[in-house]
């Protein structure tokens, strides 16, 4: 109990401490935002890869491209690109005299080391995103040769804040300490970073594009437990936080700003079928029929998203209409699927490992139903999750993904053979890897692009790793002191954005 009082003793002071910074900041007329939320493990985009880590990370570091409100490319550290005319060759022109950070230039050179850093780094979890790139050139001090392995067209989307947060080559020779201090070229400079307590930045002077950021300063603060944002943001604590479906009413009661920004996000149960029993496809379709994804979303989402079968949200370009509900809930046909496969009821029994608290809810849905068929689940929790996930040891689990500017990388992410969400590799379903590449290699003005995207999804369907669930949109909330967010698919772009001081 005297833990509990001391933890909760911390907790006022950090907040009480927050509120007197902010109000120093707001008396001098300095414009701060000041963002609750889950604090980075790893500022090494590298490491850290393309989950939803990237948005904080964009604080510090800017990428080749950026996406705008329909997510097609656009210019960022590359003012432009042009193929060459077989398509397996794409040249990026970066926009000259860009420096990072600690005063060093950002060229074709830091491109390049960044790049081949992220294919070849023993702790990447970018490799497999980029399988596409066979060589990097420099030409010079601005002009980025990448040669390609096939004719892709997507390059320009995959080297966007997911995957090209470019680092200082010369931060990077130390990996370690990277990843604990970032430098990079973004519109932010981190100034203090205390583990587990805060992250302040200013603003960056040397930004590309600095005259478009109005805000001073940034402090990063840790999310409090959900039931207290809401506060937080009413007393002034914050300006801005990470919002879970269930609060939403009461921040809404609370005259504050709810942002349902667009994205990719996709959950799913991941099955591993290397392993017993989902070796037998009878029991990956069991699973399939058992699954409601209405109680999903109504339990996790309130209401505020959408049930899927695929690893988009149904108004997506990549979803697939000839697949929807191939797998209709049905839970006496998983019995029955079950049963001809030899499985009395209750004799299969699965662990299934989460990270922890988030994925709780979620867990409990996938365990109640599939009990109702006659599996036995048993929930358990490893802060080291996605260690044995990505090493691809368990047999079941569940993920999300805030999903990829690249539509094909997002394919690939799931059911290619390297794909970081694929629990089964290096298992991929037939016809996926032809599919894929006939995608790749159709321009994104081309009028058979939508058409061939969603042929791989529907090839991507045909793999028995992976059952999807529900979708929802980026929850957000922000102080009516806060400008409005630009609804950019997936990401929070820092242009533009103001904070009343």
């Amino acid at each position: 109990m005297r833990g509990k009082r001391w933890a909760a003793a911390a907790v006022a002071l950090t907040l009480g401490l927050a509120g007197c910074a902010g109000d120093g900041a707001r008396a001098s007329g300095e414009s701060t935002l000041r963002w609750a939320v889950t604090l980075p493990a790893h500022w090494d985009p590298v490491v850290s890869g393309s989950g939803a880590q990237f948005r904080i990370l964009s604080l510090a570091y800017a990428s080749l491209t950026e996406i705008d409100e329909n997510g097609r490319a656009v210019p960022a550290l590359a003012e432009s690109w042009d193929y060459n005319d077989k398509g397996d060759q794409v040249t990026f022109h970066l926009r000259p005299g860009l420096t990072f950070t600690d005063g060093e230039p950002l060229n074709a050179a830091a491109v390049k080391a960044y790049l081949e850093r992220a294919k070849t780094q023993k702790n990447s979890a970018l490799f497999g995103d980029l399988t596409s790139i066979e060589s990097v050139t420099a030409r010079g001090e601005l002009d980025v040769v990448v040669d390609l392995t096939q004719v892709d067209y997507q390059i320009p989307l995959l080297l966007g804040e997911r995957v090209a947060q470019i680092t200082s080559p010369k931060a990077a020779r130390d990996p370690a300490a990277l990843d604990r201090s970032p430098v990079g070229a973004g519109p932010f400079v981190v100034t203090e970073n205390v583990p587990g307590s805060h992250v302040y930045l200013k603003k960056n002077p040397d930004y590309w594009d600095a005259a478009n950021i109005h805000i001073d300063r940034v402090e990063l603060l840790p999310a409090p437990d959900n039931a207290t944002v809401v506060s937080g943001l009413k007393t002034g604590v914050y300006d801005f936080a990470n919002l879970t479906p269930s609060q939403v009413k009461a921040a809404e009661a609370a005259g504050l700003d709810v942002v349902f920004q667009p994205g990719f996000n996709a959950s799913n149960i991941s099955v591993n079928v290397n392993k017993e029993p989902f070796t037998n496809p009878a029991v990956v379709d069991a699973v399939r029929h058992a699954t409601n994804r209405q109680e999903f979303v109504d339990k996790i989402t309130f209401g505020y998203g959408k049930p899927t079968d695929q690893p988009f949200p149904p108004e997506y370009v990549a979803y697939d209409k000839e697949s929807a509900d191939r797998y209709p809930f049905d839970p006496e046909k998983a019995k029955r699927l079950l049963a001809e496969a030899g499985y009395a009821p209750g004799q299969i029994k699965l662990d299934l490992v989460i990270a922890g608290p988030a994925y709780a809810t979620a867990a409990e849905i996938v365990q109640s139903q599939l009990a109702a068929v006659g599996i036995d689940v048993t929930i358990k929790v490893d802060p080291n999750w996605e260690k044995p996930f990505f090493g691809k040891e368990l047999t079941l689990s569940l993920y999300g993904t805030t999903g990829r500017e690249s539509p094909v990388q997002t394919l690939t992410a799931h059911f290619g053979p390297n794909g970081p969400l694929n629990l089964s590799s290096p298992y991929q379903p037939d016809g996926f890897e032809e599919a894929v590449s006939l995608a790749r290699r159709t321009p994104l003005d081309s009028p058979d692009y939508a058409t061939n995207l969603q042929a791989a999804t529907r090839a991507g369907l045909a793999s028995r790793a992976l059952v999807f669930t529900y979708s929802q949109p980026n929850i957000f909330v922000k102080s009516p002191r806060v400008s409005d967010l630009k609804p950019i698919p997936g990401q929070i772009h820092w242009t533009g954005l103001r904070v009343e001081p």
